[in-house]
């Protein structure tokens, strides 16, 4: 049970990767720092709980929400945003899934947090395209203000209440899926 725990809380934090890419590992750093048993971190991944890493993980966080900010850019940070959310998704996985062989927990870290990772990081870029496109980039702040805070929520329910995250990411890949990769052209009247 521990180990489909585990898998759960790394699948939703890679999601939150996708919204941001570093504000799940500042909540990770800040859970591992806490003690108590808030976050358990696998063999090797002690740093990401580490003054340092809680320091570095902050700055990133804030340059990375303040670039959102700015119209535009923003679209530029998408381009570095996606390679770099896939890695964060599959460090993330593989830093709290426990108790499986270390050729499984990569697969799974691999195929189940980087693609989960992409798949969100995919549909926020569709819809900051949608936005630039429909507003001239003038929606983009509330969309960025939408994501940053996703990610934040979705990080701490996935460390708080791992199966309630990953229902949480279900229907948010459904809703995504489905108003933004399936939605119908407006027709001129």
């Amino acid at each position: 049970m521990e180990t489909v725990l585990s898998i759960l809380l790394g699948l939703g934090l890679a999601a939150a990767c996708g919204f941001r890419v570093f504000v799940p590992l500042l909540v990770m750093s800040v859970a591992a720092r806490a003690g108590a048993g808030h976050l358990e971190l696998g063999q090797g991944y002690a740093w990401i709980g580490s003054y340092a890493a809680l320091v570095t993980f902050a700055v990133a966080t804030a340059l990375e929400i303040a670039g959102y900010y700015i119209p535009w850019i923003d679209n530029l940070l998408d381009a570095i945003a996606t390679p770099t959310a896939i890695l964060a998704g599959i460090l993330v996985t593989a830093s709290v899934v426990t108790g499986m062989d270390p050729f499984l927990r990569w697969t799974l870290a691999i195929l189940g947090g980087g693609g989960t990772a992409a798949v969100f990081q995919g549909i926020t870029a569709t819809a900051r395209q949608i936005s630039s496109f429909t507003t001239g980039g003038l929606g983009n702040p509330l969309l960025s203000t939408v994501e940053a805070g996703s990610s934040a929520l979705l990080a701490v329910l996935a460390i708080l209440l791992p199966v309630v995250a990953v229902l949480v990411v279900a229907g948010l890949l459904y809703f995504g899926v489905k108003r933004l990769l399936f939605r119908r052209p407006v027709r001129a009247a």
